[in-house]
Protein backbone atom coordinates (compact mmCIF):
# COMPACT_ATOMS: atom_id res chain seq x y z
CA UNK A 1 0.00 0.00 0.00
CA UNK A 2 1.28 3.61 -0.90
CA UNK A 3 1.84 5.68 1.97
CA UNK A 4 -0.66 8.58 2.45
CA UNK A 5 0.22 11.70 1.47
CA UNK A 6 0.15 14.58 3.99
CA UNK A 7 -0.28 18.19 3.09
CA UNK A 8 -2.29 20.90 4.88
CA UNK A 9 -5.13 23.40 4.19
CA UNK A 10 -5.84 26.49 5.53
CA UNK A 11 -3.72 25.11 8.42
CA UNK A 12 -5.02 21.91 8.80
CA UNK A 13 -2.72 18.72 8.66
CA UNK A 14 -4.34 16.32 6.30
CA UNK A 15 -4.15 13.03 4.76
CA UNK A 16 -4.66 12.42 0.89
CA UNK A 17 -4.39 8.78 -1.23
CA UNK A 18 -1.97 8.81 -3.84
CA UNK A 19 -3.69 10.63 -6.96
CA UNK A 20 -6.58 12.29 -5.11
CA UNK A 21 -7.13 15.89 -6.51
CA UNK A 22 -6.99 18.83 -3.89
CA UNK A 23 -10.90 18.82 -4.38
CA UNK A 24 -11.37 14.95 -3.59
CA UNK A 25 -8.67 14.95 -0.41
CA UNK A 26 -10.23 18.14 0.92
CA UNK A 27 -13.79 16.61 0.69
CA UNK A 28 -11.90 13.24 2.19
CA UNK A 29 -10.90 15.51 5.43
CA UNK A 30 -14.52 17.28 5.87
CA UNK A 31 -13.27 20.65 4.29
CA UNK A 32 -15.55 22.00 1.92
CA UNK A 33 -14.58 23.67 -1.84
CA UNK A 34 -17.51 25.06 -4.22
CA UNK A 35 -17.68 23.68 -7.32
CA UNK A 36 -20.06 23.92 -10.43
CA UNK A 37 -18.57 22.41 -13.71
CA UNK A 38 -17.11 19.40 -11.83
CA UNK A 39 -19.16 16.20 -10.97
CA UNK A 40 -18.30 12.57 -8.96
CA UNK A 41 -17.97 10.33 -11.73
CA UNK A 42 -17.27 12.96 -15.11
CA UNK A 43 -13.69 13.92 -16.30
CA UNK A 44 -12.80 17.25 -14.38
CA UNK A 45 -12.40 19.88 -16.82
CA UNK A 46 -11.29 23.37 -14.45
CA UNK A 47 -13.36 25.32 -16.52
CA UNK A 48 -15.65 27.05 -14.05
CA UNK A 49 -12.61 27.97 -11.41
CA UNK A 50 -15.06 28.29 -8.75
CA UNK A 51 -12.93 25.93 -6.83
CA UNK A 52 -9.58 27.88 -7.13
CA UNK A 53 -7.45 27.58 -4.11
CA UNK A 54 -3.60 28.78 -3.64
CA UNK A 55 -1.62 26.35 -3.40
CA UNK A 56 2.07 27.80 -1.97
CA UNK A 57 0.98 30.98 -3.38
CA UNK A 58 -0.28 29.84 -6.50
CA UNK A 59 -3.50 29.83 -8.08
CA UNK A 60 -4.80 26.36 -9.35
CA UNK A 61 -8.25 25.07 -9.85
CA UNK A 62 -8.70 22.11 -7.13
CA UNK A 63 -10.84 19.95 -9.20
CA UNK A 64 -7.63 18.86 -11.79
CA UNK A 65 -5.05 19.11 -9.50
CA UNK A 66 -3.41 15.92 -7.72
CA UNK A 67 -2.34 16.31 -4.33
CA UNK A 68 1.27 16.50 -3.76
CA UNK A 69 3.37 15.58 -0.53
CA UNK A 70 4.21 18.81 1.69
CA UNK A 71 1.08 20.92 -0.21
CA UNK A 72 0.15 24.20 1.77
CA UNK A 73 -3.31 25.15 0.63
CA UNK A 74 -5.06 28.09 1.20
CA UNK A 75 -9.19 27.71 0.17
CA UNK A 76 -11.77 29.37 3.28
CA UNK A 77 -9.30 32.79 3.15
CA UNK A 78 -10.89 36.14 2.28
CA UNK A 79 -8.81 36.46 -1.06
CA UNK A 80 -9.72 33.32 -2.02
CA UNK A 81 -13.38 33.31 -0.97
CA UNK A 82 -13.86 36.81 -2.50
CA UNK A 83 -12.67 35.74 -5.94
CA UNK A 84 -15.22 32.73 -5.90
CA UNK A 85 -18.01 35.77 -5.07
CA UNK A 86 -16.75 37.55 -8.16
CA UNK A 87 -17.13 34.56 -10.44
CA UNK A 88 -21.07 33.55 -9.06
CA UNK A 89 -21.86 37.23 -9.46
CA UNK A 90 -20.34 37.15 -13.19
CA UNK A 91 -22.25 34.10 -13.97
CA UNK A 92 -25.71 35.38 -12.40
CA UNK A 93 -25.44 39.09 -14.20
CA UNK A 94 -24.42 37.47 -17.41
CA UNK A 95 -26.96 35.37 -17.94
CA UNK A 96 -30.70 36.01 -17.58
CA UNK A 97 -31.39 34.04 -13.90
CA UNK A 98 -34.73 34.39 -12.17
CA UNK A 99 -35.23 32.19 -9.12
CA UNK A 100 -39.27 32.96 -8.03
CA UNK A 101 -40.12 32.01 -11.67
CA UNK A 102 -37.28 28.97 -12.22
CA UNK A 103 -38.36 25.27 -11.76
CA UNK A 104 -34.98 24.34 -10.34
CA UNK A 105 -35.61 26.77 -7.39
CA UNK A 106 -33.84 24.95 -4.41
CA UNK A 107 -32.16 22.77 -6.22
CA UNK A 108 -29.81 25.02 -8.26
CA UNK A 109 -26.30 24.99 -7.15
CA UNK A 110 -25.94 28.33 -8.59
CA UNK A 111 -28.45 29.58 -6.54
CA UNK A 112 -27.09 27.89 -3.45
CA UNK A 113 -23.58 29.46 -3.74
CA UNK A 114 -25.42 32.58 -4.16
CA UNK A 115 -26.84 32.18 -0.85
CA UNK A 116 -23.52 30.98 0.90
CA UNK A 117 -21.37 33.70 -0.22
CA UNK A 118 -24.60 35.95 0.85
CA UNK A 119 -24.96 37.28 -2.65
CA UNK A 120 -27.75 40.25 -2.85
CA UNK A 121 -26.75 42.57 -5.03
CA UNK A 122 -23.68 41.84 -7.69
CA UNK A 123 -21.22 44.29 -8.26
CA UNK A 124 -21.18 44.03 -11.90
CA UNK A 125 -23.81 45.36 -14.20
CA UNK A 126 -26.44 43.21 -15.76
CA UNK A 127 -25.99 41.92 -19.24
CA UNK A 128 -29.67 40.90 -20.46
CA UNK A 129 -28.29 39.13 -23.20
CA UNK A 130 -31.07 38.13 -25.86
CA UNK A 131 -31.38 34.33 -25.71
CA UNK A 132 -33.72 31.89 -26.58
CA UNK A 133 -35.62 28.87 -25.55
CA UNK A 134 -34.43 25.66 -27.52
CA UNK A 135 -37.49 22.68 -27.59
CA UNK A 136 -37.31 18.69 -28.25
CA UNK A 137 -39.22 15.80 -27.91
CA UNK A 138 -38.54 15.30 -25.14
CA UNK A 139 -36.81 18.55 -22.79
CA UNK A 140 -36.32 22.02 -23.38
CA UNK A 141 -32.92 23.86 -23.01
CA UNK A 142 -33.23 27.15 -21.73
CA UNK A 143 -30.04 29.57 -22.86
CA UNK A 144 -30.63 31.64 -20.46
CA UNK A 145 -29.84 30.01 -17.15
CA UNK A 146 -27.08 28.08 -19.17
CA UNK A 147 -23.76 28.89 -17.20
CA UNK A 148 -21.41 26.59 -20.05
CA UNK A 149 -20.23 23.92 -17.68
CA UNK A 150 -19.77 21.65 -19.69
CA UNK A 151 -21.49 18.48 -17.72
CA UNK A 152 -24.07 17.84 -19.97
CA UNK A 153 -21.38 17.48 -23.02
CA UNK A 154 -19.64 14.61 -20.84
CA UNK A 155 -22.12 13.12 -19.38
CA UNK A 156 -24.74 12.26 -21.82
CA UNK A 157 -24.10 10.13 -24.91
CA UNK A 158 -25.03 7.51 -26.95
CA UNK A 159 -24.38 3.96 -26.53
CA UNK A 160 -21.80 3.97 -28.93
CA UNK A 161 -20.30 7.30 -27.48
CA UNK A 162 -21.22 10.27 -29.92
CA UNK A 163 -21.81 13.48 -27.95
CA UNK A 164 -25.67 14.35 -27.95
CA UNK A 165 -24.77 17.98 -26.46
CA UNK A 166 -21.60 19.87 -27.56
CA UNK A 167 -20.46 23.38 -27.29
CA UNK A 168 -20.43 25.67 -30.03
CA UNK A 169 -19.04 29.45 -31.36
CA UNK A 170 -16.06 30.68 -28.56
CA UNK A 171 -15.78 33.30 -26.03
CA UNK A 172 -19.17 35.33 -25.14
CA UNK A 173 -20.86 33.95 -27.88
CA UNK A 174 -20.11 30.32 -26.57
CA UNK A 175 -23.06 28.20 -25.99
CA UNK A 176 -24.81 24.12 -26.13
CA UNK A 177 -25.79 22.87 -29.34
CA UNK A 178 -27.95 20.05 -29.18
CA UNK A 179 -27.78 17.73 -32.14
CA UNK A 180 -31.30 17.14 -33.33
CA UNK A 181 -31.44 13.80 -34.60
CA UNK A 182 -29.44 12.44 -31.20
CA UNK A 183 -31.84 14.11 -29.11
CA UNK A 184 -35.51 12.56 -30.63
CA UNK A 185 -34.04 9.23 -29.81
CA UNK A 186 -33.06 10.34 -25.86
CA UNK A 187 -34.62 7.41 -23.52
CA UNK A 188 -36.74 9.10 -20.57
CA UNK A 189 -33.96 7.89 -17.82
CA UNK A 190 -31.01 9.70 -20.38
CA UNK A 191 -33.27 13.15 -20.49
CA UNK A 192 -33.80 13.03 -16.47
CA UNK A 193 -30.16 12.48 -15.99
CA UNK A 194 -29.67 15.17 -18.48
CA UNK A 195 -31.92 17.49 -16.13
CA UNK A 196 -30.52 16.29 -12.93
CA UNK A 197 -26.75 16.13 -13.70
CA UNK A 198 -27.14 20.27 -14.97
CA UNK A 199 -26.37 22.37 -11.84
CA UNK A 200 -28.62 25.35 -12.83
CA UNK A 201 -32.45 24.90 -14.69
CA UNK A 202 -31.11 25.06 -18.19
CA UNK A 203 -32.40 20.84 -19.24
CA UNK A 204 -35.81 20.79 -18.06
CA UNK A 205 -37.74 17.82 -19.16
CA UNK A 206 -41.15 18.31 -20.18
CA UNK A 207 -44.11 18.28 -17.72
CA UNK A 208 -41.90 17.48 -14.69
CA UNK A 209 -40.22 20.93 -13.43
CA UNK A 210 -42.05 21.15 -10.46
CA UNK A 211 -42.20 17.21 -9.42
CA UNK A 212 -40.56 18.11 -6.14
CA UNK A 213 -42.66 21.13 -4.61
CA UNK A 214 -40.55 24.57 -3.60
CA UNK A 215 -39.86 23.98 0.21
CA UNK A 216 -38.77 20.25 0.01
CA UNK A 217 -35.96 20.62 -2.14
CA UNK A 218 -32.06 20.07 -1.81
CA UNK A 219 -30.63 23.21 -0.45
CA UNK A 220 -34.59 24.22 1.17
CA UNK A 221 -33.49 23.43 4.28
CA UNK A 222 -30.00 22.29 3.96
CA UNK A 223 -26.95 25.00 2.62
CA UNK A 224 -24.73 23.70 -0.16
CA UNK A 225 -21.44 22.18 1.16
CA UNK A 226 -23.00 20.84 4.96
CA UNK A 227 -22.81 17.83 4.14
CA UNK A 228 -18.76 17.66 3.79
CA UNK A 229 -18.08 19.74 6.88
CA UNK A 230 -20.43 17.97 9.02
CA UNK A 231 -17.72 15.14 8.49
CA UNK A 232 -14.68 17.53 10.67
Amino acid sequence: MPDKIKFTIDGKECLAEPGQTIYEAARANGVYIPVLCHYEGLKPVGSCRICSVRVNGRWMASCTQPVTEGMVIENAVPEVEEFRKAIIEMLLVEGNHFCPTCEKSGNCELQALAYRYQIMVPQFPYLFPKREIEAFPGFLLEHNRCIQCQRCVRAIQTRDGQKIFTMKNRSKDVRVNVDRKLAAKMSEDQIQKAMDICPVGAILKKEVGFRLPIGKRKYDHRPIGSEIEEKK
